[in-house]
């Protein structure tokens, strides 16, 4: 028997798989695909990582933890896993983006830049935004590198004794007399607890919450900068605008790939994860294309790479994370979640190991959807 079940490991769950064995617990993660895959949330090279986030002032203390948990992993990995560079975020003045980041640079002590559109492009030239707009520069913004984020969790997770079976797929899971037996179409294994980080699955493995949690079809692109001096690491923070064609976010170029850039909630189309979501088409690029012509015209070459991701949403956009006897869980990550998945892995272990955790995850809690 092991301690602990871990169902999905991806970004989140890689996470957690780590933490419980860095605490000696013995720990099986069970990936439906390999680690990493391209079918759910956790792949597609880089994320954005910033401090001052507007969503919510609790995110802010996790934000903390988290940045000093990715430093942890990246001496044990060996490796740069989190690159700062500063991170951009623009909307009207009395927006929620600009208003919120303002809100937790005061109530932090966090430092941050207010620029016009002019200041803007002179400090970072790849920037063209509108004369509505006002900018905030965060200089401890910048990204992670996805893949190797998992990698690396699954990796230092391995070496500390636990288990990761891949092409794996849980069919059913149910609680015997206080322990959990968790089915697959391999074997049954027994474990004292269950944590399910299944992403877009999470709404199978947890049907309480199929209701809640909403799956979402996302594209990402990258294209070859016209003037590729401009979008550098250290001369084009990684953003996010909210402009008039609604909200977008990007990357400066790395890994050979060029600029990249999404549009959040990107067409709003439902998915089914069990469904491989159709290649990025002709309108998926026209959308993210506006966006790149207007505001980043630089960057306006040819297309490079893209590719489908999966968001899952919840109705407010915050997480989902809780503990239910012998199960706890994380989910709805809602497109923003990546950045956090250092400390979440260390609030699974804590919920699983403890019974609580010490982080604030009111938040999160999945009562504000009785």
């Amino acid at each position: 028997m092991y301690d602990v079940i871990v169902i999905g490991v991806g970004g989140m769950g890689s996470a957690a798989v780590y933490h419980m064995a860095a605490r000696g617990a013995t720990v099986l993660g069970l990936e439906q695909f390999e680690v990493p895959h391209a079918r759910g949330s956790s792949h597609g090279l880089t994320r954005i990582i910033r401090l001052a986030y507007w969503e919510h002032h609790s995110y802010v203390p996790l934000l903390r933890r988290a940045y000093a948990l990715w430093r942890e992993l990246e001496r044990d990995a060996g490796e740069q896993l989190l690159i700062v560079g500063g991170s951009i975020d623009a909307g009207l003045a009395d927006s929620r983006p600009i208003a919120g980041a303002l809100e937790a640079c005061a109530q932090f002590g966090l430092t941050c830049d207010v620029l016009d559109p002019t200041q803007l492009s002179t400090r970072f030239p790849a920037y063209r935004m509108p004369r509505d707009i006002v900018a905030l520069f965060q200089p401890d913004g910048g990204f992670l590198l996805a893949e190797r984020s998992v990698i690396a969790h699954v990796t230092a997770a391995l070496a500390r004794g636990a288990a990761v079976h891949t092409r794996e797929r849980v069919t059913q899971w149910r609680t015997v007399r206080g322990s959990v037996e968790v089915r697959t179409n391999v074997s049954t294994y027994h474990a004292r607890r269950l944590v399910v980080t299944a992403g877009p699955w999470a709404g199978t493995m947890l049907p309480q919450f199929s209701g809640v949690l909403s799956p979402e079809r996302q594209v990402v692109m990258w294209t070859e900068p016209r003037k590729p001096e401009l979008f550098t690491v250290d001369r084009f923070p990684v953003f996010y605008i909210h402009v008039e064609e609604g909200a977008f976010y990007g990357f400066p170029e790395y890994g050979a790939r060029g600029f990249k850039i999404g549009k959040y909630h990107h067409l709003r189309e439902a998915a089914d994860p069990d469904v491989p979501s159709h290649e990025p088409d002709d309108e998926d690029e026209r959308v993210l294309r506006a966006a790149v012509s207007r505001y980043f015209p630089d960057a306006d070459g040819p297309r490079l790479a893209a590719e489908t991701c999966l968001f899952t949403n919840t109705p407010d956009e915050h997480f989902l994370i809780g503990r239910q006897d012998a199960v706890s869980y994380a989910a709805g990550f809602s497109g923003h979640g990546f950045k956090f998945c250092s400390v979440v892995g260390e609030i699974l272990a804590d919920l699983a190991l403890d019974g609580a955790t010490k982080h604030d995850i009111s938040l999160f809690d999945p009562a504000r959807f009785a």
